[in-house]
């Protein structure tokens, strides 16, 4: 299936490494041209090169910070003068501190803090200065990477999941402003995806493993590619009457009906 998004421009922000930089690699599949956006300047001209180099598509990488307004600004000037602005923005952010603790025992007001800066202050700074490149182009896809844990609260994750929740709200309001303006605005809320540091014996024991495992009727973890086909789709133009929705890769997790 051709998605229509051959020659667009996505933005992928946290994508020197992990989720965010699959996530590019599936858009540049696609044929889009990709912007890369992290604070490793090393790690972001890696993974430029080798989008370039197995795709075939313009992959650019500006390294900075999603909490610095200067380094936004900057992010927002590479997009403009190299491509006139983004087409399809995927935000993805970091984890909240380490180690995760149970609701009663985060009381330090530091961890507070950090968590809406690096989860929900980060994207909407982003988001901000993105959207009026995008708003007379007709046509955008903006997607937000959250947590399943925004749809059903798991154990230690408050400050995940109140942060989270917070970008699905704001996602929620941008979706009923910019539709007029062709732009389709959507969540994608994970959970039980492999990732390097939660597979292997450093990470899990096996029974810790297999009762993750356990948590979905799928009886499996979901993976890289599975949790990128899905925000790729929303980015697609066959994804065009989508708007305003929180999508979950969790495998059937979450029991709720809606």
């Amino acid at each position: 299936m051709d998605l229509g998004i051959n020659g667009k421009t996505a933005l992928v922000t946290a994508s020197s490494g992990g989720m965010g930089r699959n996530i590019a690699h599936a858009l540049a599949a696609e044929g889009a041209n990709i912007v890369l956006f992290a604070r490793s300047a090393d790690k972001l001209s890696a993974v430029a090169r080798e989008i370039e180099q197995k795709y075939g598509v313009r992959t650019v990488g500006v390294p900075g910070d999603m909490c610095v307004g200067s380094d936004v600004e900057r992010l927002a000037g590479v997009l403009e003068r190299e491509f006139g602005g983004p087409d399809i923005v995927v935000v993805n952010t970091s984890r909240p501190p380490n180690p995760i603790r149970a609701t009663l025992d985060e009381a330090d007001e530091a961890r507070w803090r950090e968590a809406y800066q690096n989860q929900l202050w980060s994207a909407i700074q982003v988001l901000c200065r993105m959207i009026p490149l995008m708003q007379g182009r007709g046509w955008g896809r903006l997607i937000a990477i959250t947590s399943a844990s925004v749809k059903s609260p798991m154990p230690h994750h408050s400050l995940s999941t109140v942060f989270r929740a917070g970008v699905t709200a704001y996602m929620k309001h941008l979706a009923n402003e910019l539709g007029a303006k062709g732009i389709t605005v959507n969540c994608v809320a994970p959970a039980l995806i492999e990732t390097p540091h939660r597979t292997g014996m450093a990470a899990y024991s096996e029974d810790q493993a297999a009762a993750r495992r356990n948590l979905t009727p799928l009886g499996r973890m979901g993976t890289q590619e599975e949790l990128a086909g899905v925000v790729t789709f929303l980015a697609s133009m066959q994804a065009g009457f989508i708007t305003g929705s929180t999508i979950a890769v969790e495998g059937g997790m979450v029991g709720s009906l809606l």
